[in-house]
């Protein structure tokens, strides 16, 4: 049998898991530093709004260097820029642990930001010439959704590990986990199929006709300015920024919340935080999936991404406001795990849309949008730090719930088949 005849190989199936893997590791780094907040606060004497500070300077870091990062990605190709930032970040992740005061964790916090910054846009441009265009909701659900199951499995581990060690020592674990995903990334990724020596002619026919043929890894200058002037992108990125801030509130603060205002000892935190972080994971999941089928069985991309996306925010809304207004503790857990679901439905949706219109500028375009939700997410914990301080606990995820209803309303405004360089070609 010819190799032309041959069934196709799935190398991009493992590229795909691969990108899993440095999902899980993003949210993995990030998630450390909330699950050892008390104890961090407890040694240092840090206030609440310190602490809300130190947190924010790793969004600000990841807020700002978003667009440079994508750009990096599209410049060098992922198979190095990918490499070289998730080493970057995985030292700092463990610089961390030396932290002697607030100045000194708040500048690692920032670079570690700034590592972590490319990895979703550079992630994506990865992606952009392997998967097919069917795959993609998929793709970015599952790709998410391990980030969110890597943030659920880490307060439990790092909570065992701190009693065990002390809080520093979780900090040097992760990083060394990052630091072996780049080195597995480059030797085994390549940045298009006809590059990887795994990829058979069956593979690489089907990459190509669904994607229009080889695509070459030439760099070129990225089209800034058709990219900005995209009316359709500045929707999706506010969406983005509403979203980015209600996750924020989740991943920065809700162990502290549990900890501080519902109760929970130390290990009952790390056991309750990592609920919604799990019901998050079957939300990135279900979005993802159910997208792609309602675009495969109506026809209609641009209904499958709309109608999924808004109802994901109505029932994130819905959760959020129930989390917050019941007086038993456990059942704000569980109302948090259907706020979170809900929010996360949302994630593979917006991802995929990037893909959409944006090609093999995919990497620049979600970086815009990345950006503007990590404004929303860099704004979000000093000011939770602030309003918990006027007014209670209760008021910033009465907020959360708000901004998840109004980013409802965006994305029924958002248009998946208004590509930014050429006309509509999906409806």
């Amino acid at each position: 049998m010819s190799e032309k005849r041959a069934r196709p190989t799935r190398v991009r199936h493992i590229v795909l898991w691969l990108t899993v893997a440095a999902y899980m590791i993003t949210y993995m780094d990030r998630v450390v530093i909330s699950a050892a907040v008390p104890v961090i606060q407890q040694e240092f004497g840090f206030s609440l709004v310190t602490m809300g500070w130190i947190l924010a300077a790793f969004r600000w870091g990841y807020a700002l260097f978003q667009i440079p990062g994508g750009w990096l990605g599209d410049l060098i190709g992922p198979r190095r820029a990918l490499a070289l930032i998730v080493t970057w970040w995985s030292l700092f992740t463990s610089a961390t642990a030396l932290a002697w005061n607030a100045a000194s964790m708040a500048v690692f916090r920032f670079l570690f930001g700034v590592g972590e910054a490319g990895a979703f846009p550079i992630a994506t441009r990865s992606l952009s010439r392997w998967m097919l265009p069917t795959e993609r909701g998929y793709a970015q659900g599952l790709t998410h959704a391990g980030s969110r199951l890597g943030a659920a499995f880490t307060p439990p581990i790092v909570v065992l590990l701190i009693a065990a060690y002390g809080w520093r020592t979780p900090f040097f674990v992760f990083g060394a986990l990052g630091i072996l995903w780049a080195v597995v990334w480059y030797l085994y990724y390549r940045d298009t199929p006809e590059e990887h020596r795994s990829v058979n002619a069956a593979e690489r026919e089907m990459i190509h006709r669904a994607l229009g043929g080889p695509r070459s890894r030439t760099s070129r200058a990225v089209p800034w300015g058709r990219i900005l002037r995209h009316g359709n992108l500045w929707v999706l990125s506010s969406m983005y920024a509403l979203y980015g801030y209600c996750l924020a509130v989740y991943l920065d603060w809700f162990p502290k919340y549990l900890n501080d205002h519902r109760g929970f000892d130390l290990k009952q935190m790390g056991f309750y935080a990592s609920l919604p972080l799990l019901a998050g994971t079957l939300g990135d999941l279900v979005g993802g999936w159910s997208s792609d089928r309602l675009a495969e069985r109506t026809g209609n991309l641009r209904l499958a991404r709309r109608a999924v996306g808004a109802a994901g925010f109505l029932i994130a809304a819905t959760g959020i406001a129930l989390a917050a207004l019941t007086p038993d503790p456990v059942s704000s857990v569980w109302y948090s795990c259907l706020g979170m679901f809900g929010l996360e439905v949302t994630v593979g949706v917006s991802w995929a849309i990037p893909l959409d219109v944006g090609g093999d500028w995919a990497g620049s375009v979600s970086a815009v949008m990345n950006t503007c939700g990590n404004i929303g997410g860099a704004i979000s914990p000093a000011l939770l730090a602030y309003l918990v301080r006027g007014y209670g606990w209760e008021t910033p995820f009465l907020v959360a719930a708000g901004l998840s209803a109004v980013a409802a309303v965006l994305f029924t405004r958002i248009d998946a088949t208004r590509s930014i360089f050429g006309s509509e070609v999906r409806r």
